[in-house]
C-alpha cells in the first residue's frame, strides 16, 4: 500500500514495533485485513511527529470532528489536503482485485482522507482506470477530493516518455480519460528529465494549468537544486511553480527528507509530501 503524509516538519519518527505489530494482529476477512492495514498506516501517521508546525507557524491545521483527520494548505496553495493519503502504486491493478481497490478507497474517503495518488505508469494505467471507476460507482463529489497523477513512463514509443511539453499535454489528456475526470488536483513531474530544458517543463505544466487540465503541478524525486532551479524559472518568465515534492522517505532513505528538502523549504516555503511504499 503506498501512502503519502502531508507535512512541513521534517522532525519524523519511526513507529513502536510492539504498536506495529498489534495493528498487524486482525482478522483473516478481506474487509477487516483492509482496514487492519488502513488502522496501521493511521497509527504511523500519528507517530511521526505529530505533524507540528515546527518551521511554518502561520500554516492553519483544522480537524474534522466525525473523522479526526488533520487537514493543512498544501504548499503556498489554498488547497486543503488530509495529513494521510492512499496511493495506487502496486496495489491497483496488480496485487488487490478491484474489489479490494474500492474497499481500501471507502475506507480512507469515510475516515476524512481525501487525496489520492496515482500515475499513468502504475500498472500500464489500469490503476488510473481503477480509480476512475471506483470514483465513478460511489457517486462522491469531485469537489470533496484531491486527485493527484504523475508523468514520465507513459509508453515505449520515444515520444510517449519524459517531461517535454508534447508528453506532459498528451500524457495528461490520456490520464483524464482513464480516469472520467476533467482534471486533476496535481499533477507531478515523476522524475527529473535531463532531456528537456526546465523552461520546457515548467512552460507545459504552467500551459496545462491555465487549460483547466490540472489545478496545480509538483515534483516528485527531485533533488533540491532541481526543485530551486524550476522555481527561480517559474518566477522569471512569470509561470507558475510547483507547489509541492513527492519525496521518498522510508528506514533507507533519509538523507533528503530530513536534510536537504528542510533547508529548500526555509527557502521558498515548500511544502513536502512523504510516501512510504509498503506497509
Amino acid at each position: 500500500m503506498q501512502v503519502s503524509f502531508a507535512c512541513t516538519d521534517h522532525g519524523l519518527k519511526a513507529p513502536r514495533n510492539g504498536e506495529h505489530s498489534k495493528q498487524n494482529a486482525t482478522s483473516p476477512g478481506t474487509t477487516g485485513h483492509a482496514r487492519a492495514r488502513f488502522r496501521t498506516v493511521a497509527l504511523i501517521a500519528r507517530s511521526l511527529g505529530s505533524f507540528t508546525h515546527r518551521y511554518h507557524h502561520n500554516l492553519k491545521e483544522s480537524t474534522t470532528k466525525q473523522t479526526g483527520m488533520k487537514y493543512r494548505n498544501l504548499g503556498k496553495s489554498g488547497l486543503r489536503v488530509s495529513c494521510l493519503g492512499l496511493g495506487t502504486w502496486v496495489t491497483f491493478g496488480g496485487q488487490i482485485s478491484d474489489e479490494v481497490a474500492e474497499q481500501l478507497m471507502t475506507i480512507a474517503y469515510e475516515s476524512g482522507v481525501n487525496l489520492f495518488d496515482t500515475a499513468e505508469v502504475y500498472a500500464g494505467g489500469k490503476a488510473e482506470i481503477i480509480l476512475g471507476n471506483i470514483i465513478k460507482k460511489k457517486c462522491w463529489r469531485r469537489s470533496s477530493l484531491v486527485i493527484t497523477t504523475k508523468l514520465y513512463w507513459g509508453g515505449k514509443a520515444e515520444t510517449e516518455r519524459g517531461l517535454n511539453r508534447k508528453h506532459i499535454i498528451e500524457g495528461l489528456r490520456g490520464s483524464l480519460q482513464r480516469m472520467q475526470l476533467d482534471y486533476v488536483d496535481v499533477v507531478f513531474a515523476n522524475r527529473p528529465d535531463g532531456n528537456t530544458p526546465m523552461e520546457e517543463i515548467v512552460r507545459a505544466m504552467t500551459h496545462v494549468i491555465n487549460q483547466g487540465m490540472s489545478m496545480y503541478w509538483g515534483t516528485s524525486r527531485w533533488a533540491a537544486m532541481e526543485i530551486m532551479e524550476a522555481y527561480s524559472v517559474a518566477r522569471q518568465f512569470n509561470l507558475i511553480p510547483p507547489v509541492c515534492e513527492q519525496a521518498e522517505y522510508h528506514f533507507f532513505q533519509r538523507e533528503k527528507v530530513e536534510t536537504q528538502l528542510p533547508e529548500l523549504y526555509h527557502k521558498i516555503g515548500k511544502l513536502y509530501q512523504i510516501y512510504v511504499m509498503e506497509i
